[in-house]
């Protein structure tokens, strides 16, 4: 699981639409080009650079260089952690409202 600073970057690198877009390109599991990615995307493939950096710095991203071209893949292992933090925090609501649900019902903590 996730640290909550760790997940923090993952979340505010997710909160932009066009990372968000180009992190789900990758979802396939291939590795992409900045020029792949860049033919669908609504901004400069410069843009489309700097959108990928911000990726890879919260670890969403990993790049490798492939003779002049720069190939991107997704880090499952990052998404995994997300979900983890997520969950947690959802299994900490489900003990507050299963413990409120027994008080109201029983008047017992």
């Amino acid at each position: 699981m996730a640290t909550s600073e760790t997940a923090a970057a993952i979340f505010a690198a997710l909160g932009d639409p066009t990372r968000l877009s180009l992190f789900a390109a990758l979802g396939d599991g291939a590795a992409h080009s900045i020029t792949e990615l860049a033919d669908d995307a609504p901004v400069t493939r410069q843009a489309v650079t700097k959108h990928l950096k911000a990726l890879e710095r919260a670890g969403l991203v990993a790049s490798a260089r492939n003779g002049r071209e720069i190939r991107f893949v997704m880090r499952r292992e990052a998404i995994d952690d997300a979900k983890g933090f997520l969950n947690h925090i959802g299994a900490q609501w489900d003990g507050a409202l299963d413990r409120l649900k027994a008080h109201v019902e029983t008047g017992e903590a």
